[in-house]
């Protein structure tokens, strides 16, 4: 069987209209082109769906059989097809995110109300977790996108560098830390520190940029917040990367740029590399984009 919605169109067509040229007109066909549709559609049912006369055009008993289905169809058609179109044309549809704590909570914030402004139609879903709970998202197809730190392991995913983020040291506001312009590494050593959970990429890329030195670490917790918290209570020092920095605007305390030029944590755009970006997906792409300043990749732009 090889029938099209053009048949289905010109069966309704003719079924309304009860003419054929009426019916070609109201197709935009030539009567020719019309009726050789209709002739297709009646040797493929293998049934006569109208009867002819010189004065008019009729259902056939197998022609009123087949109307309730053939409008049915139709109707599904256009309404998928609308669906596909408003999808496509950004009217409608999700995008699921997974992010960085530290970035959920400080960038995403104002571009997510940016985007649901410009399109209301599109549903958001934003997932705020660590950097492996970011990667293990994307690899299960829950979300879109990922904004973490790359994976050691990456053949299956698409990494694009977004943003490379610097590190402070954060003190009480009379600390004699807080005294210096810049402070390095050495500075630290000593001194109470605040940590963040061994899990984070935090505490991770601090780790290893300070190895071999350690840090007199007297506290370990899960959440910025909380070693904001600690800090400006005088129970130690902490280092933060620039994106968290929001959380850690408090007039009790100091922040100073670390000096360590190796100790940089680049936030990546983190996608499978076998799935393609929706329209929904690639509208959200092009803000962030242009958030951090980056030219937007061949085949995002809708």
């Amino acid at each position: 069987m090889n029938l099209s919605v053009k048949h289905l169109r010109a069966f309704s067509a003719l079924t309304r209209e009860r003419n054929f040229t009426r019916a070609a007109q109201s197709c935009h066909l030539s009567q020719s082109a019309f009726s050789a549709l209709i002739r297709t559609l009646e040797e493929q049912a293998g049934t006569r769906l109208f009867e002819r006369t010189t004065r008019f055009v009729e259902l056939s008993a197998e022609g009123r059989r087949f109307e309730e289905v053939a409008e049915r169809l139709l109707a599904d058609f256009e309404t998928a097809f609308a669906d596909l179109r408003d999808h496509a044309e950004r009217r409608k549809g999700r995008v699921a995110i997974a992010a960085l704590p530290s970035i959920a909570a400080g960038d995403l914030p104002p571009l997510l109300a940016a985007f649901h402004q410009r399109y209301p139609g599109i549903a958001l879903a934003l997932h705020d977790v660590l950097a492996d709970g970011c990667i293990d998202l994307v690899r299960r197809g829950r979300v879109d996108f990922a904004l973490a730190p790359a994976p050691a392991h990456d053949g299956d995913l698409r990494i694009e560098p977004l943003v490379a983020d610097g590190f402070h040291v954060v003190c009480p506001a009379d600390h004699p830390l807080a005294r210096k312009r810049r402070i390095p590494p050495s500075a630290l050593a000593g001194l109470p520190f605040i940590h963040l959970s061994r899990t984070s990429s935090v505490r991770q890329h601090l780790d290893a940029a300070l190895h071999p030195m350690r840090v007199n670490g007297i506290m370990e917790v899960e959440h910025l917040a909380t070693v904001a918290g600690l800090v400006a209570a005088g129970l130690g020092i902490t280092v933060v990367p620039s994106l968290a920095l929001f959380q850690f605007q408090l007039p009790a305390l100091a922040v100073r740029p670390l000096q360590a030029d190796s100790l940089v944590r680049d936030i990546c755009l983190v996608r499978l590399r076998d799935r393609g970006d929706s329209a929904a997906a690639s509208a959200m792409l092009e803000m962030l984009f242009a958030h951090f300043g980056k030219p937007v990749p061949l085949g995002v732009a809708g």
